[in-house]
């Protein structure tokens, strides 16, 4: 089922209405908050192929290529790649 903008940002709002115990006069503060919430979701979607996440992954250091098969793997900043010994046909 396919929402349309409108119809997330009332939904949400509503959320935050009920989890603040549904206070009155707060109906244009929610609303904003959510809307707010649906345009950073919309900056941080990625393409359907994948590819704006990995060209950010390459800009930040954080895309691997193994050697082998020329695959892709994510490393995160704490972890220090592992290079795996494998036996070559």
């Amino acid at each position: 089922m396919s929402r349309t903008k409108d119809d997330w940002i009332n939904q949400r709002a509503y959320a935050i209405w009920e989890e603040e115990s549904r206070p009155h006069d707060r109906g244009g503060a929610h609303w904003q908050q959510a809307m707010a919430e649906y345009e950073q979701l919309e900056r941080t979607r990625a393409s359907a192929d994948g590819s704006e996440l990995i060209d950010m992954l390459r800009r930040t250091g954080r895309l691997m290529r193994a050697a082998e098969n020329d695959a892709f793997r994510v490393v995160r900043p704490e972890q220090k790649p592992v290079r795996k010994i494998g036996k070559r046909a």
